[in-house]
This record gives C-alpha cells, sequence and structure tokens, in this order.
C-alpha cells in the first residue's frame, strides 16, 4: 500500500486525556538523565516559582506520540510502521509542563512529500493543559518528520 497523498491538510482531534504525575515526570528525568532538583522535589520546584514538578522540555514527547498514533494507525494513510525511519522532531515550547497538568494533543499533518517509492511525512502536535471549563492552554508545539520506506528499499 502506498501512502495517500491526500492525508496533507488531515487533522485529528484531541483523543484521550493524559494525566502528568509526579512519578511519571521522575520516571521520564530518570531515563533521560535530566538531573535539576525540579524534576524530583516539589519543594525545589516550588523555590524556583513552580506549582509542582517540573517535566524536561522533550516531556512533551509522550503525548505527541500518542497524537501521531493516529495518523500511524489511520487505515486511510497507508503506513507501514515496519517501514518508519524517524527523521525529525523539534519542540515550541509555550510553557513548562507540570505535575498535576491534563494534557491533550491535536494532530495536524502539514506535508506529505513522495520521495522515490516512499514519502516524508511531517505532523505538528498542538499540546493544551485543561483547564476550568472547557479551557484549553497552549503548552507545547511539536514538529515531527518521518521517512516512509517504499517496498523494497
Amino acid at each position: 500500500m502506498t501512502i495517500n497523498p491526500d492525508l496533507q491538510g488531515r487533522s485529528y482531534p484531541a483523543a484521550e486525556v493524559y494525566d502528568v504525575g509526579r512519578e511519571k515526570i521522575r520516571e521520564f528525568s530518570r531515563a533521560v538523565k535530566a538531573t535539576h532538583p525540579a524534576h524530583f522535589d516539589v519543594e525545589a520546584a516550588k523555590a524556583l516559582g513552580h506549582t509542582d514538578l517540573v517535566a524536561p522540555p522533550t516531556f512533551a514527547i509522550i503525548v505527541a506520540q500518542r497524537a501521531d498514533a493516529q495518523l500511524i494507525e489511520d487505515p486511510e494513510a497507508g503506513i507501514d510502521f515496519s517501514r518508519v525511519v524517524h527523521a525529525d522532531q523539534r519542540f515550541t515550547h509555550h510553557r513548562p509542563i507540570f505535575a498535576g497538568d491534563q494534557l491533550v494533543a491535536e494532530l495536524h499533518v502539514d506535508s506529505v512529500r513522495a520521495m522515490g517509492g516512499g514519502a516524508m511525512i511531517t505532523t505538528r502536535s498542538e499540546i493544551f493543559a485543561l483547564g476550568a471549563g472547557e479551557s484549553r492552554e497552549p503548552v507545547t508545539t511539536t514538529t515531527s518528520s518521518i521517512l516512509v520506506r517504499g517496498e523494497g528499499q
């Protein structure tokens, strides 16, 4: 199956809520070797003026990958995940991620470009923190590019 060029411009709505917990921040911090006390100690984070533990900047990838899964799992996309090579990942942070945040992500397919027998797909995840009522505060924008190798590559 080939990549559907009509994916460009498609959006996937925010799906499940991701609850950011203190232990999730601590575990992620250990995994990426982030050592700042604000990732582990609530009092250290509060001393810096934060409300709770602060996640390392790349923590947003957890939420972004959940949004990316909607595209990968979309049968109309034509993506065979066994043929995917991750090419690029960028983060634009609007504010830090804190323990206690409830995050959602909307996925947008910004471009689909044929490359040989495969395709380069660039997506953008807009990550928001849910607030009172139906408010959504921008937290992070992630941009990701994947190369989907064609058959025989």
